[in-house]
């Protein structure tokens, strides 16, 4: 069994303009644990949450829960030994090879995700299974899922490591990464850090890629 789990998700839009709903931030969020217990925590919850009546969706998904779900999913989270990292693009500062595509987009991050926020923390023993939620249509996944494993490839070599990728609501952990992401997501696009809260002092990187960058392409 993998010594490390890391699973991935992320927040904001593919969409490049300053229209109304359209993020200004992508953020790409990963969740490190030793197990995966926190799953379980979250499948009992739901039970529990079903018995009392409580309005759910197909499964715990932060955007669209209400807040007093929200609130239950992320006592849980905050009870547990995990580790959040999340690598913050705003979006146009990207110039337009980098946003050619949205798995050229996605690569360019989750590569200088993989490398400062999670490459460090390895050995060379280091076992780890990445999970990613899966995005896109499906020939937009098949280049996402591509653009993971290359990017493990350049970063992890080192490391003994699988990809797995699928729908957040195959595996309660990926809404444990879906939930940290809105988290950063709230705080980083409207100032609000009431979520935030519960995961502050899990986060082991939380970096603005293009923070030292003053042009913008749109």
């Amino acid at each position: 069994m993998p010594k490390l789990f890391i699973f991935a998700d992320e927040a904001g839009c593919f969409t490049f303009n300053r229209k109304p709903n359209v993020s200004r931030y992508f953020i790409l969020c990963t969740v490190m644990m030793t197990d995966c217990a926190i799953g379980t925590e979250l499948l009992a919850l739901r039970r529990k949450l079903v018995w009392e009546g409580a309005e759910l969706n197909d499964y715990f998904h932060a955007t669209e829960d209400k807040q007093s779900v929200r609130d239950h999913v992320f006592e849980i989270i905050a009870r547990y030994e995990i580790k959040v990292q999340a690598t913050v693009m705003e979006k146009s500062k990207a110039d337009e090879k980098i946003r050619e595509s949205k798995p050229r987009f996605y690569q360019n991050g989750f590569y200088f995700h993989f490398k400062h926020g999670i490459a460090p923390m390895l050995t060379q023993e280091s076992e780890i299974l990445v999970t990613t939620a899966s995005i896109g249509t499906r020939k937009e996944r098949a280049a996402f899922e591509e653009a993971v494993s290359d990017v493990m490839r350049q970063t992890q070599k080192s490391a003994k490591w699988r990809t797995d990728f699928m729908p957040s609501q195959a595996d309660p952990c990926l809404q444990v990464a879906d939930y940290c992401a809105w988290a950063i997501q709230r705080k980083w696009e409207r100032g609000d850090g009431r979520s935030y809260a519960f995961i502050k002092d899990k986060i082991s990187y939380e970096f603005d890629l293009w923070s030292r960058g003053t042009k913008h392409y749109y």
